[in-house]
């Protein structure tokens, strides 16, 4: 049975992956609404995201222009040694801009009548010719459609197919951003204009430029952004990380301004120990780092009925993939395609699943791969090859965070 009359679209979660799947569904003449529920805008947060080809093509497709004060462009990889020199470069030519950037780009070109704050999604009725979401609020929603963009601890992907718990990777990632200009002149002339790495055994250092506040591009306005991977017992380490002075222990992540003083000392005289020295300088100056715990999750299947998942709500990819938001592009992509094509919805969200499940299953299976190294605990033959053939300085520059890209071959002073 024909539905294309039916094209009432409902978006649960109002963060990039949302946007998405909301702008290019209105492109192909669907009626969407979008449901957010934090009470208060999304804007505002710094981090930093290493932008793809597949990414750039859907905002052309949207008729946004990447090319214009998009982010902070580097042409070139450095792995630095623990005494500061440089291990090996690699050519790679990429945007760096910030999560900030992107959904500022994407919420202006959005109605503001067609997005509403404070919707706290409570219960899915699935009905024939629908699905009616009923919000915290007491406000109820119809639509044909409604898509899940709710990210990591999606409400529709727990009440459309239960709990699906996350898998823990066996290690953290502590993340900073630093202004610029308090970044020490020794470092800013190693690190500044180049996508930077460190690897201390068994660990990993990442970081670049990004945007300033309020998306400010200007030399000297800009901050750094840095990843650094840590293996973190799950069954002891990881509970003490989460674990805040009142003694509350967290599930899954835990507020930056709750970390132990304690904690954060111990991370910053690590840095200082085992790091490059450019790098710990940027740890000192780092006012309030934060803690993320890495996960993988996967769902079973991307759709139930008329209930759609897009983005983190039905795949977590971990961050050495650096296709976290492209993924949410190119998931909200296929499904609108997948709509556009099909005259029958159901046909379509079938399409659309069949496409989009394997890619997912595919990346977080990658990301397993460049993660290996890291882990608490080795446990299978298959991470042990992983760990080895992903963990060199080489392997690091020439793997992590590309899709699409072509990269010269690593320039390594001591490779024969």
């Amino acid at each position: 049975m024909s539905d294309r009359r039916s094209r009432k679209a409902l978006v649960v979660g109002g963060s990039i992956g949302g946007l998405f799947a909301a702008l290019l569904l209105r492109q192909r003449g669907w009626d969407v609404h979008v449901s957010e529920r934090v009470p208060t805008s999304l804007s505002g947060r710094g981090a930093g995201i290493v932008t793809q080809p597949p990414l750039w093509r859907i905002l052309d497709m949207l008729g946004l222009d990447p090319h214009r004060n998009f982010g902070v462009a580097v042409e070139r990889r450095l792995t630095l040694a623990r005494d500061g020199s440089v291990l090996g470069t690699l050519r790679c030519p990429q945007v760096m801009t910030s999560w900030d950037r992107l959904f500022s780009m994407l919420r202006a070109e959005w109605p503001v009548e067609r997005y509403t704050l404070g919707e706290e999604l409570r219960g899915i009725d699935q009905q024939d010719g629908g699905v009616v979401a009923t919000f915290r609020n007491g406000t109820q929603r119809f639509a044909n459609l409604l898509i899940g963009a709710d990210g990591f601890r999606s409400t529709v992907r727990t009440l459309a197919m239960g709990d699906i718990p996350p898998c823990y990777a066996g290690y953290v990632a502590w993340r900073g951003l630093v202004p610029e200009s308090a970044i020490p002149a020794d470092a800013y002339a190693m690190l500044g204009g180049v996508f930077g790495f460190c690897l201390p055994e068994g660990e990993q250092m990442l970081g670049y430029l990004v945007a300033g506040e309020d998306n400010d591009l200007r030399p000297g306005h800009r901050r750094y952004n840095f990843v650094w991977y840590r293996p973190a017992d799950e069954r002891v380490t990881l509970p003490d990380l989460l674990t805040d002075e009142s003694g509350h222990t967290h599930a899954v992540s835990i507020p930056p301004p709750l970390i132990r003083p304690e904690i954060i000392t111990d991370m910053r005289a690590r840095a200082e120990a085992i790091l490059a020295p450019q790098f710990a300088a940027i740890v000192r100056a780092t006012a309030q780092p934060f803690l993320q715990p890495i996960y993988d999750l996967e769902a079973p299947c991307l759709t139930t009925g008329r209930i759609a998942l897009v983005g983190d709500s039905g795949f977590v990819v971990r961050p050495h993939v650096g296709a976290g938001v492209t993924k949410a592009a190119e998931d909200a992509l296929a499904l609108a395609d997948a709509l556009d094509a099909e005259a029958d919805q159901s046909h379509a969200l079938l399409r659309y699943d069949s496409e989009r499940l394997p890619a997912g299953r595919r990346m977080v299976q990658r990301g397993r791969h460049l993660g290996a190294y890291m882990q608490a605990q080795i446990s299978t033959a298959e991470e042990r090859d992983a760990a080895d053939r992903h963990r060199t300085p080489e392997a690091v520059m020439a793997e992590t965070a590309l899709m699409g890209h072509t990269v010269a071959s690593p320039d390594m002073p001591n490779s024969g």
